[in-house]
């Protein structure tokens, strides 16, 4: 049965929070993208699973102008957030990812990367593997330096630009069915990372997230039985 024809139940019951989604990196952009997905409204994942090992610091602005304090880890803070009652279900987890914990902590319908800092795409490609052995849909960033009105960018791994060196490094270690989204400008452009820029790059992110969990769902479910 088409959606369209289904009756106000049926919607109603379509609209309620499904799926799992395991964010890895809460950092500025990790955080304003678990934040869009716990305010979505009638719709959006049921459980949100951050992991970070990391603690805020001073410079870490847009968390301590929600009431984060320096040294607190930025897992606790995310899920200190939901608060009792909250209606999705939120865990921090404060580790970080390496081969010994992977099997344990990596799970869910969708897993999305915003980790930074250093070489991190080792660890990447790993965590997509295992994602993808375990039939979960993979998301992670391109870049986001940029100021502006840089493009954002959306793109399968197999139509991103070669020339890009994390799309080269993915591409060289057998990376496919993958979905990259950033800016594609990188440390070693001049352009700074920006809130706005971040802001954008972060809707882009969550709304793909949304938008592999709708088409998951109904995947997975006749929406009739629903």
């Amino acid at each position: 049965m088409m959606i369209e024809a289904l009756s106000i139940d049926e919607l109603e019951r379509l609209k309620e929070p499904w799926g799992e989604v395991t964010l890895v990196g809460l950092g500025r952009l990790g955080l304003r993208t678990a934040l869009t997905l716990m305010q979505a409204h009638r719709g959006g994942p049921k459980r949100i699973v951050g992991i970070d090992g990391q603690i805020i610091s001073p410079d870490d602005l847009i968390f301590r102008m929600m009431g984060a304090h320096a040294g607190e880890y930025k897992a606790t803070f995310l899920q200190k957030l939901a608060t009792s009652g909250f209606s999705k279900e939120i865990t921090g987890i404060t580790s970080y990812i390496s081969d010994a914990n992977m099997d344990d902590l990596i799970a869910g319908d969708v897993v999305c990367i915003e980790i930074a800092g250093g070489d991190t795409l080792p660890l990447t490609v790993k965590i997509i593997q295992h994602a993808h052995r375990i039939g979960a849909i993979t998301i992670s960033t391109m870049g986001v330096f940029g100021v502006g009105d840089v493009d954002v960018h959306v793109v399968p791994i197999e139509e991103a630009d070669p020339q890009n060196p994390i799309v080269e490094y993915l591409q060289k270690n057998g990376i496919t069915n993958h979905t990259l989204i950033g800016t594609g400008k990188l440390i070693r452009d001049w352009e700074p990372v920006i809130p706005p820029v971040l802001d954008r790059v972060s809707l882009a992110i969550s709304s793909e997230i949304l938008r592999q969990l709708y088409q998951r769902r109904i995947a997975l479910s006749d929406p009739v039985h629903l």
